[in-house]
């Protein structure tokens, strides 16, 4: 009889929010940086060399964030996505979908998943009709060459209905992420008896790993603390949504987050002892980051699959749209959110000019964006406009506007020197800046020493008092409106109307329109230190 190993060895690779990062490529400078799938792909080799029978995850967000991924949906759609193409060549094992995978609604989400040569896993998701998971399978089991039992359930943030437009993810509910991992992680445990047990969660955490303080408002977006302590039979738990780089331990759970658009690769190490009876049980279990540096070469056959559209990319990303009269360059995205800006009153223009209303409010999307100054190209426009948003005008009363600038203000609190300073909870465990609204159409007075909630010390409309019962059309990005941000004042609001083409495509058809862009500002709003005149 052959004699069983005594002992064995398991690895699983994960990667998290790629949001279409294959090249080592800086979409806004070309330049080559350390990150990327390719990147990611020349690590994975070499692990797979070590160990031939390793698992291979990503954890969601895959299909959208850079203009590569922007060029494939406007211009070569029935094609093979190129993230789909590059995971298919390497050979995952599993993907979870992340809540960035509704963005460009449900018929490109369905080929993307009928391309992929792996299994889609959301345990949460399921078909209204036919109470059956929307994407197939909720887990998969996989064994290793050792013969160790590996179950792997996925599970999707349960928050993106308050995100996504309704036509995105019609005919599908989402269950609470928590109480689905709740339920199938003893069913697995039974029925399969696994030897290792790995839950893939598309969300982050929502309390400090080290002492259990809540970072977030706790409205459910994340838990995967409160998966780690309150869900006995979790040996290790894949997280991502929030972009942090994590590799440790919560009440005895391996815990994993590899960053955002290819920073790092995840790996998971577990060891095995066989018992007595034939089975095996955890011995011990790590965490680590792989990060790649300028040493760690792209991956040449992920280059060259992706080197089609990558370059249809390029070149499309810098053909001259227009130009802008004067500067609406953005030398500090702090600074541009103390006081009204000429590239925030552009945005809100080109907003409400889409909309037919004379209200706008509008976020900086980015700590990248640059604005724009001389000539525009493509590039400069997706580069400041980088998620596939579109507008609602929403119905509000002057309440309901004051309850919004109430939050807005709570982006800003005075550090220990009496300055102004970004409040740290819009700073960790996830930067949230684009959740600090400016406004157009109305004039607005923030006082940052005064306390939270009483913070509006002026608010007018066309110069005269806006009272609380008058009712105002005001547009936005279709994430504010359905109260993205905790602005719960929009839910429920009424929709006066929705303006389909995305926020990019409408900044460059209004360029285009116009041919040069005048860079103005009227100065309708600011924000204050009263502290500070003292």
């Amino acid at each position: 009889m052959e004699k069983f190993r005594e002992e064995a060895v398991c690895k699983i690779l994960v990667t998290s929010d790629v949001h279409g990062f294959i090249y080592p490529t800086d979409y806004r400078t070309s330049e080559e940086r350390p990150f990327g799938l390719a990147k990611l792909a020349t690590l994975i080799r070499h692990e797979r060399e070590q160990t031939p029978g390793l698992l291979l995850v990503d954890n969601g967000d895959i299909i959208q964030g850079t203009p590569l991924c922007t060029f494939y949906v406007k211009n070569d759609p029935n094609g093979v996505h190129p993230s789909i193409a590059a995971l298919n060549l390497l050979k995952y094992d599993a993907a979870v979908p992340g809540n960035h995978e509704f963005n460009y609604g449900q018929e490109l989400l369905h080929k993307v998943i009928n391309d992929s040569r792996f299994p889609w896993l959301s345990a949460g998701i399921m078909d209204i009709g036919t109470d059956e998971p929307a994407f197939g399978k909720p887990y998969i089991v996989k064994t290793s060459p050792e013969g160790v039992k590996i179950a792997i359930l996925g599970v999707t943030t349960h928050y993106i209905p308050h995100w996504e437009h309704p036509r995105h993810i019609a005919g599908w509910t989402f269950r609470d992420a928590l109480e689905t991992v709740k339920n199938w992680v003893p069913r697995i445990r039974e029925v399969e008896q696994p030897d290792l047990l790995v839950v893939s969660y598309h969300g982050g955490f929502e309390r400090d790993l080290a002492t259990g303080a809540a970072t977030e408002r706790l409205t459910g977006e994340n838990q995967g603390y409160a998966m780690c302590l309150e869900v006995p039979g979790i040996d290790v738990l894949i997280t991502g949504h929030q972009h942090r780089m994590i590799a440790g331990e919560v009440g005895g759970v391996t815990v994993i987050q590899p960053g955002t658009g290819g920073q790092a690769l995840g790996k998971i190490t577990v060891c095995f002892q066989r018992r007595a009876d034939g089975r095996w049980t955890v011995r011990e279990k790590t965490a680590e980051l792989l990060v790649p540096d300028t040493a760690v070469a792209a991956d040449r056959e992920v280059l060259e699959l992706v080197h089609p559209v990558e370059s249809a990319t390029q070149a499309w990303l810098d053909q001259p749209i227009g130009r802008v009269d004067g500067d609406m360059t953005i030398e500090s995205p702090f600074t541009c959110r103390l006081a009204d800006h000429p590239f925030m009153e552009f945005v809100n223009q080109v907003q409400m000019e889409a909309a037919g209303v004379n209200v706008s409010n509008a976020a900086l999307l980015s700590e990248q964006s640059k604005g724009f100054a001389g000539g525009i190209t493509l590039r400069d426009v997706l580069t400041n406009f980088m998620y596939p948003n579109t507008l609602t005008v929403l119905r509000l009363t002057g309440r309901d506007i004051r309850e919004a600038l109430e939050q807005t203000a709570n982006y800003f609190v005075l550090g220990e020197d009496g300055a102004i300073a970004v409040n740290p909870g819009y700073l960790e465990p996830k930067a949230q800046h684009y959740n600090y609204d400016m406004w157009e159409g109305i004039e607005y007075e923030l006082d940052v020493a005064k306390p939270v909630g009483q913070r509006v010390v002026r608010l007018t409309r066309n110069g005269a008092p806006l009272q609380d019962e008058t009712e105002v059309e005001v547009v936005m990005n279709n994430y504010r409106a359905g109260g993205g941000g905790d602005y719960d004042m929009y839910r429920g609001k009424p929709v006066v109307r929705e303006i389909q083409t995305d926020m990019a495509e409408l900044v460059a058809e209004y360029i285009e329109r116009h041919e040069t862009i005048q860079a103005a500002c009227n100065g309708n709003w600011r924000i204050v230190n009263s502290l500070s005149r003292l």
